[in-house]
């Protein structure tokens, strides 16, 4: 069991135990389209699969996680604090793109590390490095992009972040080392799942209000539209013998179940298919095609076992 490095919004790390209670008895290979943190992909350390993002630099950082992990490192330790003055000998050490002032080393780092979608030079490494320390020290752990791409999230106020994380990096490289890293749609997968594979799809969440939004995880966003598009998906693969485990907010519950796959509540110990009762409002749901007759035992320790 490896720990994710990075901080993320929708982490599923307190979700693990109910969603290896939805995995199949066994499995193939392991796919995971909307990896964000990985909290499930590292605690599972697959050895065959694939992995995919949206966001191109998560991606990037995920390989050089893989390829050049002591490097990654090196560029992490020469970091500062993030509140401290910036650095008089690099870029943007007294005024943003936007003219405005740069009062600390954390708002300079986040400009730099902008240079990409903001077409400036960047060095791929650096820029990973710099979406880490970002990660550990902005407000929150989150990870929002304006309309241009440009990374905007406040700093955050830490006593002692730890943005190094050479542990953590050092262990996840090994775990990526035999796995796909892909930077498409998520559609990527109708082409590369087989019969007998596992795909988890945790999407950006369908909004539980009209005043909520999850869309500004990529400047692309995930609307509706692209929700439906999941869903066919989801049937196609069904169709195919593939497994699928979703995640997805409350509001989804109607849309997975009218499909006939496997809707339950977080925390609940029944799942429901195509029942009409007990459809309350729920923060979230985990729908699946897989029965429970053919998952393996709740509380089963260790993970499934892979064909």
């Amino acid at each position: 069991m490896t720990d994710p490095i990075l901080k993320w919004a929708g982490g599923k790390r307190q979700l693990l135990t109910s969603l290896y209670n939805h995995f199949p008895t066994s499995f193939n290979r392991y796919h995971e389209p909307f990896l964000g943190g990985g909290a499930l992909f590292f605690d599972l350390e697959p050895d065959r699969g694939s992995i995919n993002d949206a966001n191109t630099r998560l991606i990037n950082f995920y390989e050089q996680v893989r390829d050049r992990p002591e490097n990654l490192i090196d560029h992490l330790r020469s970091f500062d604090d993030p509140t401290s003055k910036p650095d008089v000998n690099n870029r943007f050490s007294d005024r943003s793109r936007k003219d405005k002032e740069i009062s600390s080393y954390y708002y300079q780092q986040r400009e730099l590390y902008n240079n990409r979608p903001y077409g400036d030079e960047y060095d791929e490494t650096k820029e990973a490095a710099l979406l880490l320390y970002l990660n550990r020290t902005c407000y929150n752990g989150l990870y929002r992009e304006n309309s241009d791409g440009g990374f905007n999230v406040p700093i955050g106020r830490y006593e002692n972040p730890d943005w190094v994380r050479a542990t953590e990096i050092r262990n996840a490289s090994q775990v990526l080392e035999s796995i796909s890293i892909r930077n498409k749609d998520f559609e990527y997968i109708s082409e590369s799942a087989q019969e007998g594979d596992l795909v988890y799809f945790d999407p950006p969440y369908e909004p539980m209000s009209p005043t909520a939004s999850f869309t500004d995880y990529s400047a692309a966003g995930f609307d509706k539209s692209d929700q439906s598009r999941l869903l066919d998906l989801a049937k196609d693969l069904d169709n195919r013998n593939i497994h699928v485990i979703i995640s997805n907010s409350g509001v989804t519950y109607e849309m997975y179940n009218q499909f006939d796959f496997y809707v339950s509540k977080e925390g609940a110990t029944r799942s429901i298919n195509s029942d009409g009762s007990n459809r309350d409002a729920v923060d979230e749901i985990v729908a699946t095609n897989i029965a429970p007759d053919n998952r393996r035992q709740v509380g089963q320790q260790g993970l499934a076992e892979f064909q």
